[in-house]
């Protein structure tokens, strides 16, 4: 994606069963500390689900665990943030392409490809880009947003990825409405 003629990186990490964005970060370069810090978001919120999984499976042969999985694409920074971060408690298929169950492996990468398509498609529309990266940032991150807890995925069966991560808010039909509504009632405390 590009502000003001530079080429940007929108990061993202996706579940493949709910859909939700479990982390974002547009980078104006995917350099291994961007990388570190976008995984190190996925760490924050989702540790303790990664911890816990890792501590019930740790006792049996490596190749009989069920840990958590990570896929991503060949970029090296990946791999080397993922080992700097979740080397021993979750598992790294590193070097997915688009479309692999079609050659008969396990994993692919089609949910972050996806949310990705849909967000180039929405830029797109956009007439003259983005006109600062600051502004091209708080999008992205209102996309995430509206992707997880706004807007119904077919795919889901009409629910929201946080509703299919059992997510529980507050939302009216509005969900948006309700979802800023309630923001501001935690920030007043």
């Amino acid at each position: 994606m590009e502000v003001l003629k530079e080429f940007c990186y929108d990061l993202n990490a996706v579940d493949s069963i709910t859909k939700f964005v479990l982390a974002h970060r547009f980078v104006d370069e995917r350099s291994h500390k961007e990388c570190v810090l976008f995984l190190s978001e996925i760490k924050v919120n989702c540790y303790q689900q990664i911890l816990q999984r890792y501590l019930s499976e740790k006792f049996k042969k490596v190749k009989e665990r069920k840990l958590f999985e990570f896929v991503c694409d060949g970029f090296e920074s990946y791999r080397s943030a993922f080992n700097k971060l979740f080397s021993r408690t979750a598992t790294l298929t590193f070097g997915v392409p688009i479309g692999c169950k079609k050659f008969g492996l396990l994993h692919n990468n089609n949910p972050v490809e996806r949310y990705n398509g849909k967000t180039e498609d929405r830029i797109k529309t956009i007439r003259g880009g983005f006109g600062s990266f600051d502004g091209a940032r708080y999008f992205m991150d209102l996309r995430r947003i509206m992707n997880n807890f706004v807007n119904p995925h077919q795919e889901l069966g009409g629910k929201t990825p946080a509703e299919m991560a059992e997510i529980t808010l507050p939302l009216k039909r509005n969900k948006l409405l309700s979802l800023i509504e309630y923001c501001a009632q935690e920030l007043r405390g």
